[in-house]
């Protein structure tokens, strides 16, 4: 799966995939120290061991990069930056029973817009699933010759 540039400069605004999700009864918003545990035992359970190790880098960034969807007190979702590299969104993900309510383009677009917010001028979604995904929520690109670009040797 090949990295993705996005520009930051050319977000869409966050505001209608809020809405979206509102009406799902869905809140995405940056998470607390508190709800780390949390977090990291959604992506244990849900996704994998890799991605519970890059929330925790996230979360000790300053400001940290994390960002969670919540339904009736539960997580149902997150996104992250800076965590495998500085200026790599990712990664994310949503439980599969609340895919297609928007909850994982308001995760996205939560932490590129936080991302422009501390500076940077550009976000690298590093190894991509869903290229197409992301190429129509936030205009990524590929870069070419980035698989497997910094994951390469990755111990598992």
């Amino acid at each position: 799966m090949p990295d993705l540039l996005v520009k930051l400069y050319e977000l869409p605004s966050i505001e209608p995939y809020l809405e979206k999700v509102a009406a799902h009864g869905v809140d995405v918003r940056r998470a607390i120290a508190p709800e780390k545990h949390v977090i990291c035992d959604f992506a244990r359970t849900h996704f994998n061991e890799g991605w519970v190790s890059e929330i925790e880098v996230a979360y000790a960034q300053t400001p940290h990069g994390v960002f969670v969807a919540t339904q009736e007190g539960k997580c149902v979702g997150f996104s992250c930056y800076d965590a495998t590299c500085r200026g790599f969104f990712g990664p994310t993900g949503v439980d599969a029973s609340e895919r297609g309510k928007g909850i994982g383009a308001a995760l996205l677009l939560m932490a590129l817009h936080a991302m422009k917010h501390v500076g940077y001028g550009y976000a690298i979604i590093g190894a991509a699933g869903p290229v197409d995904f992301y190429a129509r929520l936030c205009g990524a690109t590929v870069i070419e010759g980035s698989v497997p670009g910094v994951y390469k040797g990755m111990l598992k």
